[in-house]
């Protein structure tokens, strides 16, 4: 229990009450209001930026320090030394697989990349100019109509083989979206392949030919899913958690988090990056852009700079720019018009005074953008190859919330409102 504790006083009313304090093992100390509503008052915190939802093991940030850690590993050493399975496992588990383990893991997600066949009947509903994101959140749902027969939530191992299905699907689920939209026949799992060679192929091979996939472009891709694979308590994460603490299905509850990323201020902000660099147009335009952001009564923004948790930098950021780079000299593009316009709009928020003093430094939307773009893959996957990615964080925090004591999501409101009134006679 709590040893600190902090007091609360009204104006106006003689009793003050005592609150409990805990400490994390990192971060701010958290002041535990529960106890007010049993006393007839409640707190007003909108966006719940001041508001614990949950205790969680699973992801930290402390974004004045740009520190991303999952399980206690830094981002930038997991990027660097692990892979996208090894930290599902990792977020999944709270420890890293040893190599049987990690064996055992990818044989696991491997097995269960197909989808059942009638899953292909789904897509002929939707229009061929329907947004992926639309069909991905009516088809991750439809997940729970094939698999209601082994879907108890209390039972931690059918928790596990639902987190295994849903990580493994995405990709081929994702692949499908780009594969419907192009008018090009599915293209199954090949599970001699990595996850991320695996995605790729199914993006870009075809009956008459397989693709040949570099490996400077398969670890690009592996280094999007993995840095995108959770961010602690965001708006996609807490709504997964609120349905889940309805009892709802995992499939349900991640189609929820997919619903919750499509928006432009979450998990479409790469696409949002790719759509200001076609609005700029051109090289000889980017001053007066930059003049416009410049411009406190101009409502133009920079896309993919700056970050609402990263006050100082971006650490995925600097993971992605090497990436970045590799995967230009590798395509050899570094002539594509809005990549150019892309490259030099960094090299002046990276040097001017401008943006440092704002630290609206390029972000890791800035970066995923330019690669995803470079690797061929449509503005309107974007989202979709986020929540790919994000699926282990989701299907994670999912389980771990099931796996201990909660309650059903709450939240209460100031209501503004009429007061009570009487229906008028007529």
């Amino acid at each position: 229990m709590a040893e600190k504790k902090a007091q609360l006083s009204f104006d106006g009313i003689n009793e003050s009450f005592d609150l409990p304090v805990y400490e994390g093992t990192i971060g701010a100390d958290v002041v535990d209001v529960s106890s007010l509503a049993g006393k007839g008052v409640f707190t007003f915190d909108p966006g719940f930026m001041s508001t614990a939802s949950c205790e969680s093991k699973i992801t930290y940030i402390d974004g004045d320090k740009g520190v991303l850690l999952y399980r206690g590993y830094p981002i930038e050493q997991l990027a660097e030394k692990s892979d996208f399975l090894e930290c599902c496992y990792l977020l999944l588990n709270g420890e890293l697989p040893s190599a049987q383990q990690k064996e055992e893991f990818n044989s696991s997600i491997k097995y269960h990349t197909m989808v059942h066949e009638q899953m292909h009947s789904f897509f002929n509903g939707f229009p061929r100019h329907a947004h992926p994101m639309a069909i991905m959140v009516g088809v991750v749902g439809a997940l729970s109509a094939f698999y209601h027969d082994n879907m108890q939530i209390s039972n931690e191992h059918h928790r596990m083989d639902a987190a295994l299905r849903v990580i493994a699907k995405m990709p081929t689920l994702a692949a499908m979206c780009y594969k419907y939209s192009v008018g090009q026949p599915f293209i199954y799992p090949d599970n001699t392949l990595s996850f991320s060679e695996n995605f790729l192929h199914m993006m870009f091979s075809t009956p008459c030919e397989e693709s040949k996939i570099s490996p400077v472009l398969v670890d690009a891709m592996d280094k999007i899913f993995l840095l995108h694979a959770d961010h602690e308590q965001n708006a996609s994460t807490s709504t997964v958690r609120l349905a889940g603490s309805t009892g709802a299905n995992p499939y349900a509850c991640v189609s929820s988090g997919i619903t919750a990323l499509w928006g432009p201020a979450h998990g479409g902000a790469n696409e949002a990056v790719l759509k200001m660099l076609s609005e700029i147009g051109d090289e000889s335009q980017i001053d007066k852009f930059i003049a416009r952001a410049k411009d406190k009564d101009d409502p133009f923004r920079l896309m993919g700079f700056g970050h609402r948790v990263y006050k100082n930098f971006d650490p995925r950021a600097t993971v992605l720019r090497e990436a970045c780079k590799n995967v230009l000299a590798e395509l050899q593009m570094e002539d594509d018009p809005l990549l150019k316009i892309a490259i030099k709009l960094e090299k002046i928020a990276l040097e001017d005074e401008y943006f440092i003093e704002r630290n609206l430094y390029p972000n890791v939307d800035f970066y995923s953008g330019i690669i995803l773009k470079a690797i061929g893959i449509p503005i309107g996957m974007f989202t979709v190859i986020f929540a790919t990615g994000r699926t282990p964080g989701w299907v994670a925090h999912w389980h771990e919330m099931i796996s201990n004591p909660f309650k059903i999501g709450r939240p209460r409101q100031l209501y503004t409102g009429p007061t009570l009134r009487d229906y008028p006679d007529k």
